[in-house]
């Protein structure tokens, strides 16, 4: 059987079109992988968010994903969502996806899953939904899905082409990921585990009292704290360089990065410097010598609430404006650009309380709780009004740094202590939020260190914008080219010809 070059359905091309399994998610490994609707997003799955479920062996079998393998979302906002099974460990499909298996000898699968990112499958798909409290299709309708199949040397051309592009714009988000985790393991190596500070007490602590009053022993503990800054994450603005002297796990290993290095070696030794060599008591526990517990109020400028949901309606968006950030912009420490809703400038200026700009922390305290995002410096726009879900702090630079804040939030211990007052009746919410964030109590290192933290964070959280700005690039091109290709308005040269 063949179909190149023809027009061709979706179900026609399958060697198994059905629905998957009924279960309750769980967070513990008790089976497989549990992919639901909310797993994708994009087109995209970030496999370490998905949880698991229990199936035994029989249904396992029967809803097992295999490579190739096309989900889709049969119901409510996201149906025709769907995403491409290309993943190693073992996983089961959730009963509100539909699965179609592609048949390898009819069609390249990815090309197939190609067609179903363009316009023409979202058209198709608001097109066929039904029902009037949760809209959605069904596997019979989806399979009628419509699309031109050119012949398999054409899907193979294509397919390898926009899997590049998708590829390095998967790379550039798992590159963003790690520098992210970068700073939050530097912030919570300086001021939650204090590690320079211990190294130094370490050092001073195995000397005798005299020995401690030498020169040599001051020079031995800033050392050891360049080491455990060095460790902790590369912890300098020249962190490659840093890294590439092996760490500075010992004293021979940092003689080697400043003989190389010098610069590199000399930021360390400034930044080893703005630590203590002693712990000291305090409201919340041991804390470094000359630090404080202070309240987030104390470091802010502005504390305040997003517009009452009257505010900010379906009705008041225009097509170009202030742009609204919603949760979706909240998921790293940098808040997100793109799909934004908008409003008039002037309809802005009487919502002026809950608009925000760069280097503002955004907080969501209603649905999704617990969000902390930063907004870039060098963002697109000059001006943001927040939803009715999200409240913000902007902090007094005078005072504080913004990435010491949102990096504090998005910790553990920061994490723990702004939802210690949410509720989970109804839509999970933060009672009081503005009140019980300026009443949060952390510990204030001193502004000095704050600065360098800040500097060592720019350097790694600039590269999570480039590398946004090549993924857009990208993501641009491939929507540009996909239906030119899929059309025929552009063609793939042939290369065994030439």
């Amino acid at each position: 059987m063949t179909f190149e070059n023809t027009n061709v359905k979706l179900a026609d091309l399958s060697v198994d079109v059905s629905y998957g399994y009924t279960a309750s998610a769980n967070a513990q490994k008790v089976g497989p992988k549990f992919l639901r609707i909310t797993d994708i997003q994009g087109g995209v799955v970030d496999w370490d968010e998905v949880p698991y479920c229990e199936i035994d062996a029989r249904k396992f079998a029967k809803n097992k994903l295999s490579e190739g393998d096309i989900v889709v979302a049969r119901t409510g906002n996201s149906t025709g969502e769907n995403y491409l099974y290309a993943y190693s460990d073992e996983a089961v499909f959730a009963s509100y996806l539909i699965r179609f298996r592609i048949s390898p000898e009819l069609a390249n699968p990815y090309f197939v899953w190609l067609q179903m990112r363009g316009q023409r499958w979202w058209n198709y798909v608001a097109g066929s939904k039904s029902g009037s409290a949760q809209a959605g299709a069904n596997a019979k309708v989806l399979g009628q899905f419509e699309f031109f199949l050119p012949e398999r040397k054409i899907q193979d051309d294509v397919a390898q082409i926009f899997f590049g592009i998708n590829e390095k714009i998967k790379l550039n988000t798992q590159t963003n990921q790690t520098l992210e985790q970068i700073a939050q393991a530097i912030f919570k190596s300086w001021f939650v585990d204090f590690e320079p500070v211990k190294a130094k007490m370490a050092v001073l602590n195995s000397l005798s009292p005299r020995e401690r009053v030498g020169v040599r022993a001051k020079e031995q503990a800033e050392l050891a704290a360049m080491s455990a800054i060095s460790a902790a994450g590369h912890g300098s603005p020249n962190a490659a360089s840093a890294g590439r002297a092996g760490a500075a796990k010992d004293e021979t290993a940092l003689k080697q990065l400043q003989a190389e290095q010098p610069d590199a070696y000399t930021e360390l030794a400034q930044t080893a410097a703005l630590f203590p060599a002693a712990m000291v008591d305090s409201e919340l526990g041991e804390i470094p010598e000359g630090w404080e517990v202070t309240k987030t109020e104390q470091l802010a400028e502005k504390i305040a609430m997003g517009p009452f949901g009257s505010n900010i309606k379906v009705s008041t968006f225009v097509d170009s404006g202030i742009p609204i950030i919603s949760g979706h912009h909240l998921k790293e420490a940098l808040a997100t650009e793109g799909n934004h809703n908008f409003i008039t400038e002037e309809h802005s200026r009487k919502l002026k309380n809950s608009c925000v700009t760069r280097g503002d922390i955004i907080f969501t305290h209603a649905g999704n709780i617990g969000q902390v995002s930063l907004i870039p410096e060098n963002t697109t726009y000059e001006k943001y009004v927040i939803s009715q879900r999200q409240f913000y702090l902007r902090t007094n630079r005078k005072k504080a740094s913004p990435y010491f804040l949102v990096f504090f939030f998005r910790s553990t211990y920061g994490q723990h202590i702004l939802l210690s007052n949410a509720s989970q009746v109804g839509v999970p919410s933060i009672a009081r939020p503005s009140s019980h964030l300026k009443s949060i109590e952390l510990i204030k290192p001193s502004f000095e260190l704050m600065e360098k933290f800040e500097l060592v964070c720019r350097s790694l959280l600039n590269g999570i914008v480039s590398n946004r700005i090549e993924s857009q690039e990208l993501g641009n091109l491939r929507d540009t080219l996909l239906p030119k290709l899929l059309s025929g308005e552009l063609t793939i040269p042939n290369t065994e010809e030439a």
